[in-house]
């Protein structure tokens, strides 16, 4: 008996890494699957797949770009300080400054705690806001158990897996279901096994970055392909793959609807809600995946060395990240 839940939500994994397991799917990575990862690393060479930090598509309102400060010292801007100032003979001269940062502006990692949902855990009949493996939702910022640091204590370094849905759709709006992934993944010789980190590429960070410092976001909603979250049979499909992470250079890895259709009633972003509340699989969102898919397309492969860890910031529900593919 767990005394946060007595029931666990259907199709869960609730339990299965431990009653108070804070990894998921990560746990699938195991030191011979990190063996196996290593050797996609074949010729040495590196991507970057993060966007700019300061390159966000400002669809969410509530978010802003990174602001750059001075520190201060003294009251006056730390910054081109020179310690002659203070010790007369020395040469030093030092910058130092801060940031107050969106965590989830731009390349980034959702935790197990950017989204619960409303669960009857202890069969009383009672729906409590609770998040994966039923820890309890924040209180407030800077408090949830199931935070991005024990993420990041795992190093999230594995085999990466792409799968190229523009490759066959370009920049069109498609929502893409089970039938159309495993379409584009057969034709490609795609095989996703568990414990992998399986990257979805759309074209929409690519669009993002050639739009410049003032992207049109009205153009940005209607840009690239998302997966369709309301097709169970996909969900089933990431219930049974055992991948470890889903990734997209998209803003919601999903289609997001501006708001629920009339009566409807459950979650308005279902693969979020199957991957982070019910499997305990983190998505990764805005991702530059363009120049590895097309490096990837031209040598025949679609399998790479991930090393992608988070911010170890305690508490965090999201976090930037700057991911390295090798291959």
């Amino acid at each position: 008996m767990n005394p946060r839940w007595q029931r666990r939500p259907e199709g869960s994994n609730w339990g299965d890494f431990g009653a108070d397991d804070r990894l998921g799917r990560l746990n699938l990575i195991t030191p011979k699957r990190r063996r196996a990862a290593l050797a996609e690393a074949r010729q040495g060479i590196v991507f970057c797949l993060s966007l700019p930090l300061d390159r966000g598509p400002g669809l969410n309102p509530r978010r802003h770009p990174p602001r750059l400060s001075a520190v201060e010292k003294a009251g006056k801007p730390y910054f081109n300080y020179c310690f002659c100032n203070d010790y007369p003979g020395l040469t030093d001269v030092v910058c130092d400054d801060s940031v107050h940062l969106y965590l989830q502006y731009s390349t980034q990692w959702d935790s197990f705690c950017h989204m619960g949902s409303l669960f009857d855990t202890m069969g009383d009949g009672v729906p409590r806001p609770v998040c994966y493996n039923g820890y309890p939702a924040a209180a407030r910022a800077g408090e949830p158990l199931l935070g991005v640091e024990h993420m990041a204590a795992t190093g999230v370094q594995g085999r990466g897996v792409l799968i190229d849905l523009h490759r066959r759709y370009g920049n069109a709006r498609v929502m893409v279901g089970y039938d159309a992934l495993m379409r584009v993944m057969d034709e490609d010789g795609v095989c996703v096994e568990p414990g992998d980190l399986v990257c979805v590429h759309t074209g929409f960070a690519q669009q993002v970055l050639d739009m410049g410092a003032t992207p049109d976001v009205e153009k940005l909603r209607h840009t690239g392909c998302a997966l369709d979250g309301s097709d169970q049979r996909l969900l089933q499909w990431i219930t049974d793959s055992g991948v470890a992470a889903l990734i997209a250079d998209n803003n919601a890895v999903e289609e997001r609807k501006a708001e629920p259709p009339a009566g409807y009633a459950g979650a308005l972003l279902p693969l979020h809600e199957h991957c982070l509340f019910k499997l305990g699989i983190h998505l990764g969102e805005l991702w530059h995946l363009t120049p590895l898919a097309a490096w990837l397309q031209e040598n025949r492969r679609n399998r790479f060395l991930l090393t992608a860890p988070p911010l170890r910031l305690p508490g965090a529900v999201g976090s930037p990240v700057t991911p390295v593919a090798t291959v």
